[in-house]
């Protein structure tokens, strides 16, 4: 009966992340595949080869992408996106949900932000409880103004899904920046701990 147990819960440690990768990427390619709706029905891939095969959306995203990017990084581009944000910039509600995921995309998407780029220990939701955060900038404006010390804005993913979570102004002394990197961090918050990110000053030290 153990060797059954043991069979079993092999076969769930092959099949379950197998099972759960596999269904993310249909549904990753699914809604990426909607993209070829913009293009006229002659030239959908379906109809041109006779059968369906599905990525061809995730091609056809990587392409206009591409093409988005290297246009708004030439001197008319930044000109048209400009142009374009004004003109959204006028219009009632658009403007508000707009100039707030810009600034967010700004942020986390930019070369030069530090959004995202450091993992820290942080004890929430009271003390001597600890969780892995995100750094995400550091507070300003009339915030920082009330904020005698120095903080640091922390992003707290929840579990097991990491798109949601909190957002806490933590003291910068109470905060321990980590050396794993954020995909490690995000493992193991994904997890729930138990991928292990391995040690890293370990690591340096037995260099």
């Amino acid at each position: 009966m153990s060797a059954l147990r043991k069979w079993l819960f092999a076969g769930l440690l092959v099949i379950v992340p197998l099972v759960i990768t596999l269904g993310v990427l249909n549904w990753i390619i699914g809604t990426l595949d909607q993209t070829l709706t913009i293009l006229p029905e002659a030239w959908h891939p379906d109809r041109l080869l006779g059968f369906h095969i599905p990525g061809f959306g995730v091609l056809l995203t990587l392409v206009i992408l591409l093409l988005v990017g290297a246009t708004a990084s030439n001197f008319i581009g930044r000109k048209l996106v400009a142009w374009g944000d004004a003109v959204v910039s006028r219009i009632p509600v658009v403007r508000s949900i707009y100039s707030s995921v810009k600034q967010v995309s700004d942020t986390v998407f930019s070369d030069s932000g530090n959004a995202f780029r450091t993992a820290v220990l942080v004890q929430w939701p009271r003390e001597g409880v600890w969780t892995v955060g995100f750094v995400t900038g550091t507070p300003s404006g009339e915030v920082a103004a009330y904020l005698r010390d120095e903080y640091l804005s922390i992003f707290v993913p929840t579990t097991p899904n990491p798109t949601s979570g909190y957002f806490v102004i933590v003291r910068k002394s109470d905060c321990i920046e980590l050396e794993m990197s954020v995909d490690a961090a995000l493992k193991y918050i994904v997890s729930m701990g138990v991928v292990v990110p391995p040690d890293v000053t370990a690591v340096t030290d037995s260099k």
